[in-house]
């Protein structure tokens, strides 16, 4: 498993594709602590106005904070508002 993705990491070099492509990896983009954007997810475990945790190809992600909300939910993409104090990355 471990040189199959080594392959496909070299693979994507070689072609200049974005590695989170190829190897179903998640995109986090947070802007401030005021949003926090997840693309590539595989769902929602579990919401609450202190906690969201998103199921990931590898492992889950916890989003701690307060008043968070889904400011949009999409097939590919989450976008979570409010006050973001921590994230966690669980594999």
């Amino acid at each position: 498993m471990l040189r199959r993705r080594r392959n496909l990491q070299s693979l994507a070099g070689i072609l200049e594709i974005p590695q989170d492509i190829i190897l179903d990896l998640p995109r986090i983009t947070m802007l401030g602590n005021k949003q926090l954007l997840v693309e590539n997810h595989k769902g929602i475990i579990e919401y609450t106005p202190s906690l969201v945790r998103i199921k990931l190809s590898q492992g889950e992600l916890y989003i701690y904070g307060e008043t968070l909300t889904l400011g949009s939910l999409q097939a590919e993409q989450i976008l979570i508002e409010g006050v973001v104090q921590e994230v966690k990355y669980d594999m």
